[in-house]
């Protein structure tokens, strides 16, 4: 996982934020770790009951509340592989009529969403972060 790679560096660019508002790289390949563990979670919600809420992940609080910039950045990429296979055998494990399964998706609003959109759309932030992460580290 590319992501895991590049956790691999001593850079100490890993851990700065270009700007306040900015994640570090370090704080991205959290977050990520945590949206795989997140979506996974939703997504056997879904198998068991019948249109749950997503309840929100708390992304912003988690930097702090986890402590995003003091974890070790061999241990974060080591999870993320483990939350990227645990999240991808839930999907590997759906039926054809699984994946139009729906969860109540609160972002931006409220929403009714297909597993097959909640597959697309993690796929979509893992590549969107990773870019994040390249920008900053190529710099």
């Amino acid at each position: 996982m590319e992501y895991a790679d590049l956790l691999l560096t001593d850079s100490p660019k890993l851990r700065r934020r270009p700007e306040p508002d900015t994640w570090s790289p370090l704080e991205y390949a959290c977050h990520m770790r945590d949206v795989l563990l997140v979506q996974r979670e939703r997504a056997l919600a879904a198998r068991r009951s019948t249109t749950p809420d997503a309840t929100p992940m708390g992304r912003d609080e988690r930097v702090e509340h986890d402590g995003y910039l003091d974890q070790k950045p061999s241990d974060v990429g080591r999870q993320l592989r483990d939350a990227a296979h645990l999240f991808a055998n839930v999907l590997e494990r759906l039926s054809g009529d699984d994946w139009e399964r729906t969860l109540i998706y609160s972002y931006p609003e409220p929403q009714e969403r297909s597993l097959r959109w909640l597959a697309l759309h993690t796929l979509h932030e893992l590549r969107h972060h990773l870019l994040d992460m390249h920008r900053q580290l190529d710099t």
